[in-house]
């Protein structure tokens, strides 16, 4: 299975449960595994065959922006979600990490695997 690979995508945005979290922007780093047959584009050297990283990294940061979120969880159910209805993606990992978020921890986050590879 070819994969399609971001990694530490930075989105500043609004997460967590607490009253004080939800009045400041805080940092989530995204870490997707896409599943796509990479053949077509390097057959062809055309971009229209390949899954766009950059195109999937914007949806994503003004997916998880759009609005206030509580948990981690949601978010990366969110983003599985989007990337396998909207890129027809047919099996996707994401690990979602939030850095700062225990002080004695460099970061915690959560990792979830979709669909089929």
């Amino acid at each position: 299975m070819d994969k399609v690979l971001i990694r530490q995508l930075k989105i500043e945005t609004i997460i967590g449960i607490y009253e004080w979290e939800k009045q400041i922007h805080q940092t989530l780093l995204v870490d997707l595994d896409m599943a796509w047959d990479n053949r077509p584009a390097a057959a062809t050297d055309d971009h229209q065959h390949a899954l766009c990283y950059e195109t999937v990294s914007n949806r994503l940061t003004a997916l998880i922006t759009e609005k206030p979120i509580e948990l981690i969880e949601t978010a990366a159910e969110m983003i599985a979600s989007c990337v396998m209805t909207e890129f027809t993606v047919p099996w996707v990992k994401v690990t979602l990490m939030k850095p700062g978020a225990v002080p004695t921890a460099a970061a915690v986050g959560v990792a979830i695997e979709r669909g089929h590879g």
